[in-house]
């Protein structure tokens, strides 16, 4: 592994490399790349690169679909920033709930009164709020972080209502019996007292909270957006917000409407930023690297089917990036026949327009550069690698 690192990375996750695992400063001298948040849309990527890893679960900075085509498998890491997030998203809760930053901010701006211990007494009012125990909470997504959540909602003395079109059955066994599930989001945020979204953001997801949402909530809700700012409308949310529906708006990314809305609590993308976190999610992208580097494995790819052949043993594996079209495993058993070579172990799976198919055989002496020639000159083929 000779990764470049286009952002910074953690230190402690970079020091578990060892041997012929670097991190090299060259573009032209690295197989593949550590990420966060830089924009790679417009980063030539060169030819050598085989993977790319992002240290978070995000991946609207990569052109996944761009790198696919190129057989270029594109990794996240779910769930790595799982914990730093719910912690966050409980911090949010009793933010919203109760005056704090309100009542912080009195106390800033009166600090040069001798009498503020008494004139406290009398302010403090203003500043009071409600407690969460016993309230309704709609929890929109129940992936890993929104189980977190949820399951944290429920511990604090919280009706939890859950909604998740895509439940997993692993998810769904890590649910606290208490919990109330509905097909339906228009079932889960009405009659409740908060809303936090879990879902993740894309073309079918955007403005998921809008107009018809709102409509169904009841007077004084306060609504978590720990996600992405995309997946709530902010034209009907500043008219949620005027009418009273929306008491409070707490979210962690800034954008000029956001910051001027009134009722808002607004982060500066604080939910992942915790040293823990940055550690887990780049440990969690290093490893997953290695894996596909050096055994041809694949876990959590954006853009590519899930694949495991387990470790690589001494016979010679071949990894093979292709389209998602009928007749191609037929294609690679005939070329390989060809040369006289048996298959002993082969794992296929596909993922929407895209495909990968791992191929153990037992011949070791073999013209390598041959039989990934003649593989890669069958159409579909993206990407031939041999280990």
């Amino acid at each position: 592994m000779k990764a470049i690192c286009l952002n910074n990375i953690s230190k402690v996750a970079l020091a578990t490399l060892s041997g012929d695992d670097v991190t090299v400063d060259n573009l032209k001298d690295a197989d593949s790349v550590l990420v966060r948040s830089f924009d790679m849309h417009d980063y030539d990527l060169g030819n050598n690169v085989l993977a790319v890893a992002r240290a978070g679960a995000g991946v609207n900075n990569i052109p996944i679909d761009v790198y696919a085509e190129r057989g270029v498998v594109v990794f996240n890491t779910p769930g790595a920033n799982a914990n730093a997030v719910k912690e966050l998203v409980l911090c949010a809760l009793l933010l919203s709930s109760r005056g704090i930053i309100e009542g912080n901010n009195w106390v800033k701006d009166n600090k040069s009164d001798e009498n503020i211990a008494k004139i406290a007494e009398k302010a403090k009012s203003k500043f009071a709020g409600n407690e969460i125990y016993g309230k309704k909470i709609a929890c929109l997504g129940l992936g890993k972080i929104g189980i977190l959540v949820a399951n944290a909602c429920a511990s604090l003395g919280m009706s939890v209502i859950g909604y998740d079109p895509y439940l997993t059955v692993s998810n769904a066994m890590k649910i606290e019996k208490d919990l109330k599930y509905v097909e339906k989001i228009e079932d889960a945020v009405k009659d409740v007292d908060f809303v936090t979204i879990h879902i993740p953001a894309n073309d079918s997801t955007k403005n998921l909270i809008n107009k018809t949402e709102f409509d169904v909530m009841k007077q004084g809700v306060v609504l978590l957006n720990f996600s992405r700012d995309v997946l709530v409308d902010e034209v009907a949310l500043k008219e949620a917000i005027d009418k009273g529906i929306i008491k409070k708006y707490v979210t962690d990314f800034a954008n000029p409407t956001v910051v001027n809305l009134p009722n808002t609590i607004c982060l500066p993308h604080l939910g992942a930023s915790t040293e823990e976190a940055e550690d887990n999610c780049a440990m969690m992208a290093i490893n997953q690297l290695k894996d596909y580097l050096e055994n041809g494995n694949i876990t959590n790819s954006v853009n590519y089917p899930a694949v495991s052949a387990g470790l690589k043993g001494r016979d010679i594996r071949i990894c093979i990036n292709h389209h998602n079209v009928p007749g191609m495993i037929a294609k690679f058993s005939t070329v390989l026949s060809k040369e006289n070579i048996n298959i002993s172990n082969l794992v296929n799976k596909s993922k929407a327009e895209y495909a990968y198919t791992i191929i153990d055989i037992d011949n070791v002496d073999i013209d390598k550069d041959k039989v990934i020639t003649s593989l890669k000159e069958l159409d579909g083929v993206l990407r031939v690698r041999i280990l």
